[in-house]
């Protein structure tokens, strides 16, 4: 018999194991960092604090503090879960970006377009802008703006595709 994770029993397993629940941990970031929610504060401080373990458990950060954090406009697909990935608290993350292992994008206004795909062990430092539609190599080190439909490799960014 193959294993599968889309066993609903796996996916139990493989959440407490990891101590990560993808669609509860996204809830409770939503619920703590918009200070338009109306939810009380002893909730909100409950849900930082479980955050904050499956946090600590996985060695990642998402900027997540009460009523502030980094924006990201839906949850990240991450498909090695949160496993040491770390972002600033100013950071605007954009639709649809895909965040492998072990990933660091620095706090000082780093906005990150729709479609982008960063590999693992990349960094991105502060005040950069990566477009849209961009796929960012692993071990990459981001330290310029990236345009929209790009391909960029090596430690030093070096543009190899722009579709216009």
């Amino acid at each position: 018999m193959r294993i599968s994770i889309d066993n609903i029993i796996i996916k139990w397993l493989w959440k407490r194991i990891h101590h990560y629940d993808h669609e509860k941990y996204w809830s409770m970031r939503q619920c703590v960092v918009l200070p338009t929610n109306k939810k009380s504060k002893f909730i909100k401080l409950w849900y930082l604090y479980k955050i904050k373990k499956m946090d600590a458990f996985n060695n990642s950060s998402f900027g997540t503090d009460l009523n502030q954090g980094a924006l990201f406009h839906t949850p990240p697909d991450l498909p090695h879960g949160p496993n040491g990935i770390i972002v600033g608290h100013d950071c605007i993350i954009g639709k649809n970006v895909r965040i492998h292992q072990q990933v660091t994008i620095a706090a000082g206004n780093v906005v990150i377009g729709d479609n982008v795909l960063i590999g693992a062990g990349a960094k991105i430092l502060p005040n950069v802008t990566i477009g849209n539609n961009v796929k960012i190599g692993a071990n990459c080190v981001v330290v310029e703006n990236i345009p929209d439909d790009t391909t960029v490799v090596l430690q030093k960014p070096r543009v190899i595709q722009n579709k216009k």
